[in-house]
């Protein structure tokens, strides 16, 4: 670790007035007002128990010109130290009160509760905020299409937590597929963890982070035709999954999905109930004419997961090389401090450090698209068209035909199976 930090110091550090170049302005440099001052605020509640988050209270940390002014909390415990780790000035027990105080140009939305997300977003953009928003976007298409609307008519700019859009690793990998290191672009290969929410919760939980992913290198999807499994037979539509989290609807403990990108570029996802505990199997594989690149997306490995590439154009075979490539840092956040990696591993900040190195270049870019009135990387229209893909799982394996994108019916294909 000690040599990632060394790097990294390196390499996020900048100088004022330094042009950014990469995949913030696609090979153009930035015009955006580096000297502007940004007020933040987080929303961040303890008083509702769920699962570890990722570190978004923690992604402003280092960049210039940033002030946090409040943390809100319907809980008070420990709030001393929420507030030292988060460098907000103030704490507010909820959303309208810190408004009646303060006006914060950005809000971090933390809650990873899909159900959450779109009246806080009504709320705050409602209220001129943009917004830095914890994936999935919404359980229900129909809120995505609002929350959409929301954004448009408020003329603000959201920005998802999917972190695979700018860790350094999957930022080179659609580099080298850009150009032409695998040859002609054949498959991607996505999975899920498949752990003990393996099948329906995986990929609303997971997948969802694989789904955007792939949107991310090849576009958004044309059609997908998948088939969705209980206790190894096809789901009738009795067996609804009851999830560990409130996540939405969801079905399987055995999913397996195919897509069609533009380019004739075929995708597959496939998720199984307990098929691992410790191992870490989510990620992806693409492979093409040439060869192939993988990359795991781990929360539990303290080192970076490592970009792979093999010679092979098929399955690898005795006289194939595998090389691992490196990674080489040319993004940079002028005048930021260099990144902190004790934050690694404690509360509510993962140990993968894709986190807090994505995280900040996400935050980064949520501002420049700000000044630059563009979309952000991660931006909500490629969040919808995830959840456009599980809908289309489901809607796939129930009609037993391909399903085409975009969807025309908005509704849940399990919504009618859920009063059963």
């Amino acid at each position: 670790m000690t040599q990632r930090r060394d790097f990294i110091k390196k390499s996020l550090v900048g100088t004022a007035g330094t042009a950014l170049i990469g995949p913030f302005s696609y090979g153009r440099p930035a015009y955006a007002d580096n000297t502007k001052q940004w007020k933040v605020a987080i929303v961040k509640d303890k008083s509702k128990q769920m699962f570890g988050l990722h570190g978004m209270h923690v992604a402003f940390h280092g960049i210039p010109n940033v002030k946090v002014v409040g943390l809100v909390d319907g809980s008070t415990s420990n709030i001393e130290a929420k507030l030292a780790q988060t460098e907000a000035k103030q704490h507010y027990l909820s959303c309208e009160a810190l408004l009646k105080n303060e006006r914060p140009d950005i809000v971090v939305l933390t809650s990873r509760w899909p159900n959450d997300h779109l009246e806080q977003i009504r709320f705050f953009a409602e209220n001129g905020c943009h917004i830095y928003c914890e994936k999935p976007l919404t359980a229900f298409l129909y809120e995505a299409d609002e929350i959409i609307q929301i954004a448009e008519k408020n003329e603000i700019k959201i920005a998802m937590a999917h972190p695979c859009r700018n860790g350094l690793g999957f930022v080179t990998m659609k580099r080298l597929i850009e150009s032409g290191k695998i040859g002609i672009p054949l498959t991607v290969h996505g999975w899920g963890k498949s752990d003990h929410r393996g099948g329906g919760e995986d990929m609303m939980t997971l997948g969802t982070h694989i789904f955007d992913l792939m949107i991310y290198l090849f576009g958004r999807p044309e059609s997908v035709s998948a088939d969705v499994r209980v206790n190894g037979k096809p789901f009738t539509g009795l067996e609804l999954t009851k999830t560990t989290e409130p996540i939405g609807l969801a079905a399987g403990d055995e999913i397996f999905a195919t897509f069609r990108f533009p380019g004739s570029v075929r995708g597959i996802f496939e998720s199984r109930s307990n098929l691992y505990k410790n191992d870490n199997r989510m990620g992806v594989c693409v492979i093409g004419s040439k060869g192939m690149l993988s990359l795991r997306f781990s929360d539990a490995h303290r080192e970076p997961q490592p970009l792979r590439f093999n010679n092979a154009p098929c399955a690898p075979a005795n006289e194939t090389v595998a090389e691992t490539i490196e990674l080489n840092e040319d993004r940079v956040i002028p005048g930021a401090q260099p990144l902190d990696y004790s934050l690694v591993g404690t509360q509510d900040v993962p140990f993968g450090p894709i986190f807090i190195e994505a995280g900040r270049f996400a935050v980064w870019d949520l501002m420049q698209a700000i000044q630059e009135d563009r979309q952000p990387i991660t931006n909500i229209y490629d969040a919808r068209a995830a959840l456009e893909m599980i809908y289309g799982v489901y809607a796939s394996h129930l009609t037993k035909s391909p399903i085409y994108f975009p969807l025309a019916d908005r509704r849940h294909p399990l919504e009618k199976f859920k009063s059963k």
